[in-house]
């Protein structure tokens, strides 16, 4: 399996920055970056605590110890060669009292499927994208180094977004192989942004930036204890990604707190001549920041949606916990029932999504450099067929060779298909409801307990869809940590109409105030969890 570098030579090739002005000595009692926020961090950087030199090489220590060594979680696919010296110059811009932005010197690690200008190829997970070293930066994370990030690795994902066999295995790629879950190390990290989930939870780096196209932040999110936003489809440029659908895709933040979430998405959010999707946008984007307010919730009106499929017990009794805080708060709980058909949803998702992914694919790839030799999805069914025993000794390409036969986007059965999912999820889906019920966000649990995993056999369901009605009809969806089932991460979703981040943000920011629901990872089988009750959670055996 191709690597840039062993997370071990990259440790000491990075650390000695060969040619580079020799990096500050880490303090005695090695800086712990456990844990710790953005804000935790900007702190101890502006106090001289810490220097970002330092912050990168305490990541990489941790990354060494726990991604590659001890549990194993394979949530990194390639370092960045170039975050120390970015960190360096960080460090002296600080000293002579410049700061780029709120990030300056914060280490991040983004998706494999977004483009970075540093000498790390984008993959997608894909051996077939190994040569697809760009050095162009996606508009998200030319404004994230604006800010003064330091792009520190690339986290893994399940391959192509989860998008290549209609029964895949989340979290494994061939060039990253299978991303674990912190909190249990035996089960899903699910996807397909496992590994920026599993390194921001495992903390890899402070935060990380993940893509959705249906579930895919918001489910990893919620299975690794993490706050995960989906926006509204264009607030975040989605240029210089490995795209699905542009109709669905978009980017966002993955952290460990609402408001680290809402500094990056206050970084990355804006508009991008080359994504048309972002010329809707409101002229004025909001302060997300200011929106995160203790009391928000005083005077709210919440739908908690009620799907045909019933929720797990243990899930459920989570769910009146946290009904039981958003009332304490001032919120109004009113149960709502959706009336979508999941199946139809999906059908017509799916007639939709397999032509605008082929469509939308084949135009990235004709953007790749010439070293890369796939240039349309077909010589990527070819190139899986021939490296096989490397691409696909667990699952096939289903959904890549069904995609290739369909119809174009613009025939009309396919242009039906999309307007009827659309119309189904939003004004006759969640418009409807919201409308109906005087609402001003809708809830939901996220999803259940992540499943065990099994290479063997394919994904499975964890409780109803509640990603699905929100990707569909482009609405924001938040997740925010709600509790544990027997040690296992569940979230609580918050989802608005189109725009509406800032509310859902004050919201998150609200119940996690108060309800305190998120725990450190354990790195453990769930096997030797502590069989707890639901919403206790066992004893962090990893800070280390």
């Amino acid at each position: 399996m191709r690597r840039l570098l062993t997370i071990a030579t990259a440790v000491v090739a990075l650390t000695a920055g060969a040619g580079a002005t020799a990096a500050p000595r880490p303090p005695s009692a090695a800086y712990r970056v456990a844990e710790k926020s953005i804000g935790d961090l900007r702190a101890d950087l502006a106090a001289g605590r810490v220097t970002s030199v330092q912050l990168v090489q305490a990541y990489l220590r941790r990354i060494d110890r726990l991604d590659r060594h001890g549990p194993s979680l394979h949530s990194i696919i390639a370092l960045n060669p170039d975050a120390l010296a970015e960190a360096r110059a960080c460090d002296a811009e600080r000293r002579k009292g410049h700061l780029r932005g709120p990030l300056h010197g914060i280490p991040i690690v983004v998706k494999d499927n977004i483009e970075t200008a540093d000498p790390v190829a984008t993959t997608a997970g894909s051996l077939a994208l190994a040569a697809n070293v760009t050095h162009r930066d996606a508009p998200l994370v030319a404004r994230l180094r604006a800010a003064g990030a330091v792009i520190l690795a690339k986290a893994n994902l399940s391959e192509w977004a989860n998008m290549r066999s209609a029964l895949p295995i989340s979290g494994w790629s061939a060039m990253g192989g299978l991303t674990r879950n912190p909190y249990a190390t035996d089960r899903s990290a699910e996807g397909s942004s496992a590994g920026p989930a599993a390194a921001t939870a495992a903390s890899l780096a402070a935060a990380a930036v993940g893509t959705e196209t249906d579930g895919s932040i918001v489910n990893p999110a919620s299975v690794n204890g993490l706050v995960g936003l989906k926006p509204t489809v264009g607030l975040i440029p989605r240029t210089h990604i490995v795209p699905i659908t542009h109709v669905q895709d978009t980017a966002g933040p993955m952290a460990r707190s609402v408001a680290d979430a809402a500094l990056l998405l206050s970084v990355m959010a804006g508009p991008d001549p080359d994504d048309p999707a972002s010329q809707l946008a409101p002229a004025m984007k909001p302060d997300y920041l200011a929106a995160l307010n203790p009391a928000a919730l005083k005077g709210a009106r919440l739908g908690l949606m009620r799907f045909r499929q019933a929720y797990d017990p243990k899930v459920e009794a989570l769910l009146h916990a946290a009904e039981d805080v958003l009332r304490a708060q001032g919120a109004e709980v009113v149960e709502v029932q959706v009336t979508a058909s999941p199946a139809e949803l999906g059908r017509n998702e799916f007639i939709a999504t397999l032509s605008e992914m082929k469509a939308d694919l084949n135009a990235y790839l004709a953007t790749t450099p010439a070293t890369v030799r796939t240039r349309t999805l077909a010589d990527v069914i070819a190139f899986n067929a021939a490296h096989a025993g490397q691409e696909m000794p667990f699952y096939r390409q289903e959904r890549f060779e069904q995609a290739q036969a369909a119809k174009p986007p613009d025939d009309p059965d396919v242009k039906a298909a999309r307007l009827t999912a659309t119309r189904l999820a939003g004004p006759e889906g969640l418009a409807k409801l919201a409308a109906e019920n005087h609402l001003d966000a809708l809830i939901a649990p996220t999803t259940g307990p992540t499943w065990g995993v099994d290479l063997l056999a394919p994904d499975r369901g964890s409780g109803p869809a509640t990603s699905q009605m929100p990707a569909l009809a482009g609405w924001p969806h938040l997740t925010v940590p709600m509790g544990e089932v027997l040690g296992l991460p569940v979230g609580l979703s918050f989802i608005g109409p189109p725009w509406s981040e800032a509310r859902l943000l004050g919201f998150g920011y609200a119940y996690e105030q108060h309800s305190h629901a998120r725990r450190p990872p354990t790195y453990v089988r769930f096997e030797d969890l502590p069989q707890v009750a639901p919403g206790v959670a066992p004893a962090n055996r990893a800070s280390r």
